[in-house]
């Protein structure tokens, strides 16, 4: 049976666990083939092995998007996976919250560069695969077949939130890239666009009194949310939940489909009615 992603590739990056891990799998249960990417190397052994196991194909790269050279190694090895890109979520990130006076400067610049700068470096390294190829094919055939970038924004940053200056500027600022970025490669058949989640059910919100951690540099950042904030924020969603991994990978396949063909430059709320 067709599906919608039959004869594409696709790159999504913090594919490990949560959200990218859904999109990962979804991507490639709609026939997309699927380099998975994230810092945890297991973890995107653990995704690409799912998804092998489904029938699906994928291929598995660990790294920090945020380190110099990973943009280059990212797209060379998409090019080995099938020579060219179709498609390109960018999703990998953390948050490290505080309020503004007392954030420091280390709290506010790993955002920057988590959420905004590694995915312009990301897109800009994926130019010869994207708009370069667009342009040959209307070149010699006189159109381009669509492509897709679909970046991962927040309700922190359409809205604002409590103890996230750094992120929600971050993630608003990726925002002011797509919608560039959907003027600049519109005209590549080159469809750019946002999906902006609020509270979907990850490490990222779950209770912070499970105590899960990571390191960032020489810091530890204890992940979650406080289980008072959380459930206070709970009541506020009118369909009364957070949203699944999965609901949140469905949104980015509309932004990956040719159901969105004609969509760029747009920012979808993925947030239960709020």
């Amino acid at each position: 049976m067709p599906t919608r992603l039959d004869g594409k590739t696709a790159v999504v990056t913090g594919a490990g666990r949560g959200i990218g891990r859904a999109t990962a799998e979804l991507l490639a249960a709609e026939g997309a083939r699927v380099l998975a990417s994230d810092l945890d190397e297991e973890a995107v052994a653990e995704t690409v092995s799912d998804i092998a196991a489904a029938g699906g194909v994928a291929r598995a790269l660990a790294g920090d998007v945020t380190a110099a050279d990973f943009p280059r190694r990212l797209i060379e090895s998409a090019a080995r996976l099938s020579g060219g890109l179709d498609i390109l979520v960018n999703n990998a990130g953390f948050t490290w919250d505080g309020t503004l006076h007392k954030m420091t400067d280390e709290q506010w610049q790993a955002m920057i560069d988590v959420h905004l700068t590694a995915p312009f470096r990301v897109i800009r390294a994926a130019t010869p695969l994207m708009r370069e190829a667009a342009k040959r094919e209307l070149v010699e055939r006189g159109a381009a077949r669509p492509r897709k970038i679909v970046n991962v924004s927040s309700t922190s940053a359409t809205r604002g939130n409590f103890g996230q200056a750094n992120y929600a500027a971050a993630k608003a600022g990726i925002i002011g890239l797509t919608r560039a970025l959907a003027r600049e490669w519109g005209p590549f058949n080159i469809q750019v666009n946002c999906v902006a989640f609020g509270l979907i059910d990850t490490r990222l919100t779950r209770r912070k009194e499970s105590g899960e951690r990571i390191h960032h540099g020489e810091a530890e950042i204890e992940l979650g949310i406080p289980t008072a904030m959380r459930e206070a924020a709970i009541k506020l969603i009118p369909m009364g939940r957070p949203g699944t991994p999965p609901e949140a990978a469905s949104a980015i396949l509309f932004m990956a489909s040719p159901l969105s063909d004609y969509v760029s430059g747009q920012v979808l709320e993925v947030t239960g009615g709020l």
